[in-house]
């Protein structure tokens, strides 16, 4: 056996030779980069954020959870309600406990509370006019193309 020579054994031997094909260990981490790339790059190409029609906006104050003070009145998050950050994950409002923040909202029709809260980025506070209460939302026209809400 010259030393540095690839080895060379008869079929059945013991002897292995280094193959990337038969080490599975590069294709796992490629295929794992591939996964990976494909999941960041949706989200770092992420546009403004499509609301609801029904949605509402107004500054609220998060309080001990679930009292919130929206508008300047008192009220309550409903059970199962989601605070959504300006990056669009989910936010605990513990977290945010104390902060005034420009939000858009949905209302749970059975109870009057809080079922949904997006914390908007600049570029969503600018888009104007918005709704601020549910008979503004019933009289204006919402166009979901443009995003815009148009005054009757």
């Amino acid at each position: 056996m010259v030393p540095g020579a690839p080895l060379r054994g008869k079929i059945g031997d013991s002897f292995h030779y280094n193959s990337h094909w038969m080490n599975t260990m590069y294709r796992c981490a490629l295929a794992a980069i591939v996964v990976a790339t494909s999941l960041v790059a949706p989200a770092s190409a992420q546009s403004m954020r499509v609301f609801p029609p029904n949605t509402l906006r107004g500054a609220m104050i998060f309080g001990d959870y679930p009292v919130v003070s929206l508008n300047g009145q008192a009220t309550r998050l409903s059970p199962g309600s989601r605070v959504r950050g300006a990056d669009n994950m989910a936010v605990m409002p513990t977290a945010i406990a104390g902060a005034k923040l420009l939000v858009h909202y949905t209302v749970d029709v059975g109870s009057n509370a809080v079922k949904d809260v997006w914390i908007l980025t600049p570029d969503e506070a600018a888009i104007k006019p918005w709704p601020t209460t549910l008979e503004e939302a019933r009289t204006w026209t919402y166009d979901p193309n443009t995003r815009t809400w148009t005054k009757p």
